[in-house]
């Protein structure tokens, strides 16, 4: 497996583009498009949370209903959450919008909103978007950049990753863009995401491999413990790579899902990392579990952890707040036998032996705790399972952002 330049316009046969619609900014692209003449099979994961945009009832009903789609449009500044009939009129009508274009099928296209909720979308500025970019639809890695920056809200870098890799003697391309920085506590999965593929693959395989990587990555970060209304994750795939089909849980299935794995790995530390007001990517690992799904929780709860964020902001290694974490996780543990550790560019510190403290340097603490990229180790000395969760700090910017988001 090769990591490559590119995101949703590496795979054959993919097409992206932006405009500036003036939906919610007046100095930036806010819309963009992701489309395939060849018509893909797709795959879907959706928020659990129970109030959803219409864009995630629009785009769950399409994925389950098996149907071929062509394309996705995007729009950033306003939700299309509680929104009512008319947030799914909206739904219809930009679908409807780009199918009379490519003369496509209405459903055969996805839609997606992230911004503002409870705002209505303008319906004249989705349609002429839509119409401003399906004539410069570009399968330039430039293109696909482009549409990565103008899904992004409170982001600070547009997110993309792709990798090539071989089926059956074939090259076969994947690549994706993402979008979040807050709002961010998957559970599907806060955050849009979209994968393009040229694979040929079963709808029913593809759905597996998905929902399988979502749990180790998209559902193993968390920014501020919210879980977004709009949680999307779909995968495109065209089959133009021309590989034999893959229509078993084959050595195939094995290796495409290991790229569908490394991918949005990628993406999901790159979101933790880009957290609204983060100054650093916070990793928890937890070792020595009895079970993978306590692994999970205990990571999760420390990453989440507001107190151990502001202690990882402030450089300080107050490992107390880590222990209490893993105790409020819900997990049946000994706390006497747990290890704590701190791990970055300048160092590692066992800084807990047993649940106790040992002699270590606050110094050195500080200087490792001082980096972009810092890990806490959670060795729990129970039984062979680990997990990683995905975070970051929680600093005095993430509250001046959300304060005033909506003015």
């Amino acid at each position: 497996m090769k990591t490559i330049e590119g995101g949703v316009t590496a795979a054959k046969g993919f097409k992206a583009a932006c405009t500036a619609a003036g939906i919610k900014y007046s100095d930036r692209n806010d819309m963009a498009m992701i489309y395939s003449e060849k018509p893909c099979v797709t795959a879907g994961t959706f928020t659990k949370n129970v109030v959803k945009a219409a864009p995630v009832i629009w785009d769950r009903n399409i994925v389950r209903s098996g149907k071929d789609v062509h394309g996705v449009v995007i729009n950033a500044g306003i939700a299309n959450a509680c929104t009512g009939k008319e947030g799914m009129d909206m739904c219809r009508q930009t679908s409807l919008a780009l199918a009379k274009q490519a003369g496509i099928d209405e459903e055969g296209v996805l839609v997606a909103s992230t911004g503002v909720i409870g705002k209505q979308l303008p319906m004249d500025k989705l349609e002429k978007g839509v119409s401003d970019m399906y004539p410069k639809l570009s399968d330039t890695i430039e293109a696909g950049h482009m549409a990565a920056k103008a899904i992004m809200t409170t982001d600070t870098i547009p997110k993309e990753a792709a990798v090539s890799f071989e089926i059956g003697g074939k090259n076969v391309t994947l690549g994706a863009m993402c979008k979040g920085s807050g709002m961010i506590h998957p559970n599907m999965c806060t955050m849009l995401a979209f994968i393009t593929t040229d694979v040929s693959i079963d709808k029913e395989l593809l759905q597996d491999a998905l929902l399988s990587v979502v749990e180790d990555t998209y559902n193993m970060i968390s920014v501020d413990g919210d879980t977004s209304t709009n949680d999307t994750c779909v995968v495109l795939a065209n089959g133009l790579a021309g590989n034999p089909k893959i229509d078993s849980y084959n050595e195939d299935y094995k290796i495409f899902k290991e790229a569908l794995l490394t991918v949005n790995k990628k993406l999901a530390m790159t979101m933790a990392g880009d957290g609204e007001g983060a100054t650093a990517l916070f990793e928890v690992k937890v070792t020595g579990a009895d079970s993978k799904e306590d692994a999970k929780i205990l990571a999760k709860s420390v990453v989440s952890s507001s107190l151990t964020k502001a202690a990882i902001y402030g450089h300080d290694a107050n490992w107390g707040r880590i222990l209490c974490a893993l105790g409020y996780s819900g997990v049946e543990f000994d706390p006497y036998q747990v290890d704590l550790y701190f791990e970055s560019k300048a160092g590692k510190l066992l800084i807990a032996k047993g649940g106790l403290a040992t002699s270590y340097s606050e110094e050195e603490a500080t200087a490792i705790l001082s980096e972009k990229h810092v890990t806490a180790i959670c060795d729990m000395n129970m039984g062979t399972s680990e997990a990683i969760a995905w975070g970051c700090d929680l600093t005095h910017e993430y509250v001046d952002i959300n304060a005033d988001y909506r003015s």
